[in-house]
């Protein structure tokens, strides 16, 4: 009962993830962003977030709802509604906080919390990166991480 509570714990409110990301930082520990839908965990989300959290202190997930899934990818997404994509998130020991957004972009969540640290995987270049210019402005790092080849929500539904 003791892990399980621990799991739903780590999945908050956009204010208490700002909490959070400001008490983290007065405490001289760097806070790391990233988001996505994560529809379908398989082996390249597992690398990216722990790649993710290795650069920093703490990871902050941000997750879309899935009335934004369904806005960005389709009728037919999600496959797995946000609160069993949320738990599977907090699951992780590399995740600090996972906090659900209903925007179709987080850069209202970026905004509240400030991240030390904005990633994003490779497929991306800097300039189109939601929160980018804003995490610079701010004196923060925005980074990309390498994606595994070959691993993608989309190919795993495709094959099903």
């Amino acid at each position: 009962m003791k892990f399980e509570q621990n799991i739903h714990n780590k999945i908050v409110t956009v204010e208490t993830a700002q909490k959070y990301s400001a008490q983290w930082k007065s405490a001289h520990k760097s806070v790391v962003f990233t988001n996505g839908c994560f529809d379908i965990i398989h082996k390249g989300h597992v690398l990216y977030l722990a790649k993710a959290r290795d650069l920093g202190s703490k990871l902050i997930v941000g997750l879309n709802s899935d009335a934004s899934v369904r806005r960005l990818k389709g009728t037919q997404r999600p496959i797995k509604e946000e609160e069993s994509r949320a738990l599977t998130l907090a699951a992780f020991a590399c995740v600090d906080l996972v906090v659900v957004f209903e925007q179709d972009t987080p850069l209202e969540l970026i905004k509240s919390i400030l991240p030390t640290i904005l990633v994003k995987g490779k497929d991306y270049e800097i300039h189109e990166i939601v929160g980018a210019d804003f995490v610079l402005e701010n004196g923060g790092i925005v980074q990309t991480i390498d994606l595994e080849d070959g691993f993608s929500s989309s190919n795993y539904i495709n094959r099903m």
